[in-house]
């Protein structure tokens, strides 16, 4: 596989099982999380090719230190402080922080490919990794199931299996390059974006916020990210007044 730099086709067929969210509607589509069962081998090759990966994410520092999902020595729980600790400096200083925590809409189902592979190239990947890659992430396809019954085989032409263990640091990379801003400070949790400013003067906080939701509605149209704006929210932090 290394040397042919092939991933095999019948490793390439995942077993889709949707996943009821907690507490959603189970009426509804929107409420199942699709999770991918793939071949025992699939597996193995995955551990073996994240082991080269990480091994040149490591060594190059390539990714963003915002970035806490899938890391070694970092977790959510870290991330939660970085959050809350920048709050509580703002409090100290008698300063307003604003938040805005953005959510992806499908964030590793619409994985852009070919943008994938661009970013891989950027980011001097081993060339011999890069197309074992492209064979990994190329003629994909699924079957759902659902209490035993097996749905048609269809193509898989976006986005990255649920599941699989080269997803999640294939999507770090993905996002890696997201747009920063130093009036502002970007949190990231693998999908899971926030957006933080804190300032004494309420119009210069609002401005900078929304200058960087900007220039970030620009890079996500161009890696083809959509936002789900009915779960993004904004939220205004203050221990002297309200936002007016």
């Amino acid at each position: 596989m290394l040397t042919l730099r092939y991933f095999p086709k019948s490793w390439k067929t995942a077993v889709v099982v949707p996943i009821l969210k907690p507490g959603k509607n189970s009426a509804l589509a929107e409420s199942y999380r699709p999770i991918s069962l793939l071949p025992i081998l699939s597996k193995l090759a995955e551990k073996v090719i994240l082991a080269r990966l990480n091994d040149h994410l490591e060594r190059e520092k390539i990714l963003i230190l915002e970035q806490h999902a899938f890391r070694p020595r970092l977790s959510t729980s870290h991330q939660i402080l970085r959050i809350v600790e920048f709050m509580k400096e703002g409090n100290n200083k008698d300063e307003c922080t604003a938040a805005v925590f953005l959510d992806i809409q499908k964030a590793f189902d619409r994985v852009w490919h070919t943008g994938l592979l661009f970013k891989l190239i950027t980011y001097k990947i081993p060339r011999p990794l890069i197309f074992l890659l492209k064979s990994y992430i190329s003629d994909r396809s699924f079957t759902v199931n659902i209490n035993r019954t097996y749905s048609q085989f269809k193509k898989i032409n976006a986005g990255l299996a649920q599941g699989s263990i080269l997803a999640p640091t294939l999507f770090n990379l993905y996002v890696n390059d997201i747009i920063k801003n130093t009036n502002t400070q970007i949190c990231l949790y693998a999908d899971d974006t926030t957006i933080l400013r804190r300032h004494r003067n309420l119009n210069t906080l609002v401005e900078n916020i929304n200058e960087h939701l900007a220039h970030l509605e620009i890079w996500f149209s161009v890696w083809k990210i959509a936002i789900n704006s009915s779960k993004t929210e904004a939220v205004f932090f203050s221990k002297r007044h309200p936002p007016s």
